[in-house]
C-alpha cells in the first residue's frame, strides 16, 4: 500500500500526536450470543492498517488512541475488547478469556479484508498482541509494544501488593475498601486474597457492592501510572465505564491466570522473532515495572527495545508519547 508524497509529509502537532479526526466508519459485529464489539476505522481506507489494542483488560479505547498514527498514511482500526468500552455487555466475564480475544482480533481482521496488519498494544495490550502475534505470526507485520506486562504472578502480585512500596497511600486506599483495614495492620499480606475479595465484591450483582469496589481498583490504578500526579487521567479512570470494564475483567482474568499456560509469551517468542518488533518502555512505570520488558527483551535480541527515563506507565507521558509516534514514522519508512 502507498500513500502520495502529500500525505507522507503529515506532521504531528504540537502535543506531540497527531491532530483529532473521526472514524471513517463505525460499526459492531455480533460476536456470540453474548458479545458484541464495537470499532471504527479511521485515516488512510488505502494505507497500511495497524490494529489498537488497550489496555486493562477491560479499559477500553478512546478518540484519542487514533492520535498516535498518520492518519494519512495509516489505515487505523481500534476496537474495545470483550466487555470493555462501547462492546456489550460491559464488564461480562461470560466466554471471556485470551483465546476469545485472539479469535475475535482475527474476526474482525477478516471482517475488514485485511490481509496482514500491525498490531499497537500497551500494557495489557502489550499481552495481548504478543498472544494474538504468536498464536498468527503470518497476520501480524509489525508489533509496537508499550509498558509490558506478561501477565506473570510475580506481576500480578506486585500490582495487588508490592505497589505499596511506592504508592503507600494509594494502595491503604485501594485495601481500606476491603474489610476493616484489615490489611493496612498486616506487614505480611497475602495477594490471593486481596484478589478474591475484590473479584468478590466485583461480580455481587448489587450495583451499590460492585461499583464502589470498582471505581476504588480503577483510581488505584489510575493514581500509580504517571510518573507525576495527573488528576485529569486519574478521574478518567474513575469514570463508570472504564472503573466497571478494567476492575472487573482484570480480577477475572489475574485470577484465571489469564487463560494461557504459564510463562507462555516467553516460551513462544521464537515463533515471532522474524516480525519488525518495538518496545518501549518507562524507567519508572511502576504498574508493569521494567523487568518484564527486559526479560522480554532479552529473549527477543532482534526488537528495538527503548528505554524512557523520566517516564511511568502510561502511554500519554510525554517522552512515552514521543516515541510511539516516532517508532510508527519509522515504520512508515519500512512499509512505505
Amino acid at each position: 500500500m502507498h500513500t502520495t508524497s502529500k500525505q507522507a509529509h503529515e506532521n504531528p502537532g504540537t502535543n506531540g500526536l497527531y491532530p483529532a479526526l473521526e472514524p471513517f466508519q463505525t460499526g459492531t459485529l455480533q460476536l456470540d450470543s453474548i458479545h458484541t464489539m464495537y470499532f471504527e476505522q479511521s485515516g488512510n481506507p488505502e494505507g497500511v492498517p495497524v490494529v489498537f489494542l488497550h489496555g486493562g483488560p477491560g479499559s477500553g479505547a478512546s478518540a484519542i488512541h487514533r492520535q498516535f498514527f498518520d492518519p494519512a498514511f495509516y489505515r487505523i482500526v481500534i476496537f474495545d475488547q470483550r466487555g470493555a468500552g462501547r462492546s456489550g455487555p460491559l464488564g461480562e466475564l461470560r466466554d471471556n478469556s485470551t483465546p476469545h480475544l485472539i479469535n475475535d482480533i482475527e474476526t474482525l481482521r477478516k471482517h475488514l479484508g485485511i490481509e496482514r496488519w500491525m498490531v499497537f498494544g500497551g500494557s495489557w495490550g502489550s499481552t495481548l498482541a504478543l498472544a494474538y502475534a504468536e498464536h498468527h505470526p503470518q497476520r501480524t507485520m509489525a508489533l509496537i509494544l508499550r509498558g509490558i506486562f506478561l501477565c506473570r504472578q510475580s506481576e500480578i502480585d506486585w500490582f495487588l501488593v508490592g505497589i505499596r512500596n511506592v504508592f503507600p497511600e494509594a494502595w491503604r486506599k485501594f485495601v481500606g475498601h476491603l474489610t476493616a483495614n484489615k490489611y493496612e495492620r498486616e506487614t505480611s499480606v497475602d495477594p490471593a486474597d486481596i484478589l478474591k475479595a475484590y473479584h468478590a465484591l466485583l461480580t455481587h450483582p448489587d450495583a451499590a457492592v460492585h461499583m464502589p469496589a470498582a471505581r476504588t481498583w480503577s483510581i488505584y490504578e489510575g493514581s500509580c501510572s504517571t510518573l507525576l500526579p495527573n488528576d485529569s487521567l486519574v478521574a478518567n479512570f474513575g469514570s463508570d465505564r472504564m472503573a466497571l470494564g478494567l476492575s472487573r475483567i482484570e480480577a477475572h482474568f489475574f485470577l484465571n491466570d489469564i487463560f494461557l499456560p504459564k510463562n507462555f509469551l516467553l516460551d513462544n517468542i521464537a515463533k515471532i522473532r522474524h516480525i519488525p518488533t518495538a518496545i518501549v518502555q518507562g524507567r519508572y512505570d511502576m504498574v508493569c515495572p521494567i523487568i518484564s520488558a527486559d526479560d522480554l527483551a532479552r529473549v527477543f535480541p532482534e526488537a528495538d527495545y527503548q528505554i524512557v527515563n523520566d517516564a511511568g506507565h502510561s502511554a500519554f507521558e510525554p517522552g512515552i508519547r514521543a516515541k510511539l509516534v516516532e517508532t510508527m514514522e519509522k515504520l512508515k519508512v519500512r512499509f512505505k
